[in-house]
């Protein structure tokens, strides 16, 4: 390749790898290409909540709902059109995510939605930064098992779940032992009330644990049985 056709590369290009390091690149036919240059979309890893939105017919895996806090991380679980509370963990670092994955998969979900915290005027926050990086390690855990993890935007939903538990007649200390987990809750409604609309797929650095995001979790017999029929 001729210093010319180094200059004339895309390296601007959003979905151009520029390192001609790059154990993935090559020169092939006139073009360099890259295998790392393409960025997995939504529509390839769709969440649970379009694929229902394009399918109402759609049967498949269940969704958890997640808040993560400093201290403490409320679930909640979403099972058909059914959302509830389901637990809040006083875990951190690998003891929370080990737990969070066998929590799915006695759940039998395939999918985390993660609040991640905004401000006001929709700006990311510090916590953001913390979120975000425990949705990174949680996500390379996932994908061995084939399940994806999302950000939603969580900005008003702990006041959400305080109006909620109020609404319910909650005392104040079950409003307290509670309150992440009825947050994990109002996550997981407002993601699947805006139909998956800016939820935000969260990919694992390495390469091959995409390609097992894209395979996905195994075909569950009990839901898919008339294909393993015959």
């Amino acid at each position: 390749m001729s210093m010319q056709q180094l200059r004339t590369l895309p390296a601007q290009n959003p979905f151009f790898c520029s390192s001609l390091r790059c154990p993935s690149s090559y020169f092939q036919n006139g073009k360099f290409t890259c295998n790392r240059t393409r960025a997995i979309t939504l529509d390839e890893l769709p969440p649970n909540a379009i694929r229902r939105k394009r399918d109402p017919q759609w049967r498949g895996g269940f969704s958890l709902g997640l808040d993560l806090g400093l201290a403490r991380t409320g679930v909640a679980l979403s099972k058909g059109f059914s959302v509830r509370p389901l637990t809040v963990l006083e875990l951190r670092g690998q003891k929370l995510e080990l737990q969070l994955l066998d929590i799915a998969e006695q759940e039998e979900a395939d999918e985390f939605i993660i609040g991640l915290p905004k401000s006001s005027d929709g700006k990311e926050t510090t916590q953001s930064n913390k979120v975000r990086s425990v949705a990174g390690r949680l996500a390379a855990r996932a994908a061995e098992r084939g399940w994806r993890v999302y950000l939603q935007d969580e900005h008003g939903t702990t006041t959400e779940a305080i109006d909620r538990m109020v609404n319910m007649d909650l005392s104040k200390s079950s409003r307290q032992r509670n309150l992440d987990a009825y947050a994990a809750v109002m996550v997981l409604e407002r993601y699947f009330s805006m139909l998956g609309q800016g939820t935000e797929l969260v990919l694992p650095k390495n390469l091959d644990l995409q390609e097992k995001l894209k395979r996905g979790p195994p075909r569950d017999i009990d839901f898919f049985s008339d294909e393993f029929e015959g």
